[in-house]
């Protein structure tokens, strides 16, 4: 009946926590948004492990069973410093490995991907990709745009449209059946991205997939709850009037935000 306790730089991870919610709707989740240090895109791997750290001992403290880091820059700079640390407290599960795991089972023969300066520099999803699909050749485009863009309410009309064409137009993208969007906030302009491919590619984002690893890993570890314990409880360690109204954008629907001013 413990909780689980999901993670990321600001309130894009509420894309990831809406789908495991919707999968598993017995299971109270904590949220933490980090507000007051976002974009993790634009931090050193160093900066995101030393926040990383700080959030996950307070979601510790509250008794979490599982950690769910949604945020692709935290995945790749602190899953393995975060499991060095706390792996005998709790369960973690990370946006990279669900997400390479499902486009590794699909039949693509040229593979794109989108996300944060981090992510993409971090090299992390060739790594895991070359893993499982040595023959399958990935190719990575920096877009820093997007997540503030998103942050900001613009996921469609004139202004997303013309910064995505333009990033999606790369010669880089050019070619490939796949795309993934290796960033918790771009599931909320997925629907702008099929629309620009007009089904020549195939695109998959992390939300679901995570959802599913979540409770697979639940029900290997005997931990699925028998009922809704508690309400959900969302935290932001910075607070502003701009941030609620996005929440609702990225849940679905509105929640309590609360403001926690762990550092």
């Amino acid at each position: 009946m413990r909780p689980i306790g999901i993670f990321d730089s600001g309130i894009g991870g509420l894309t990831v926590a809406r789908a495991i919610a919707r999968r598993l709707p017995h299971e109270q989740l904590i949220y933490f948004g980090d507000t007051a240090h976002l974009p993790y895109g634009d931090k050193s791997a160093d900066a995101i492990r030393y926040y990383a750290l700080k959030i996950v001992k307070y979601l510790l403290e509250q008794q979490c069973k599982m950690i769910v880091i949604a945020c692709n820059s935290a995945s790749t700079a602190a899953y393995g410093v975060l499991l060095e640390f706390f792996k005998e407290q709790a369960l973690f599960v990370n946006v990279v490995d669900p997400l390479v795991e499902a486009a590794a089972a699909e039949p693509f023969g040229k593979l794109g991907l989108i996300a944060t300066k981090a992510t993409v520099n971090s090299g992390v999803y060739e790594q895991q990709l070359y893993r499982l699909r040595p023959d399958l050749p990935l190719h990575t485009l920096a877009t820093p745009l997007l997540a503030p863009m998103i942050e900001e309410g613009f996921v469609e009309g004139k202004i997303s449209t013309a910064i995505l064409e333009n990033y999606l137009n790369d010669p880089r993208l050019q070619g490939i059946d796949g795309l993934l969007l290796a960033c918790t906030h771009y599931p909320l302009i997925r629907p702008q991205i099929e629309a620009f491919y007009q089904g020549r590619v195939k695109v998959l984002d992390s939300t679901d997939v995570v959802a599913r690893v979540v409770e697979k890993q639940l029900i290997q570890h005997n931990l699925l709850a028998a009922q809704l314990s508690a309400p959900h409880r969302f935290y932001v360690s910075d607070y502003t009037p701009s941030f609620e109204a996005a929440t609702r954008l990225f849940y679905g629907e509105s929640v309590q935000l609360d403001y926690l001013p762990i550092w």
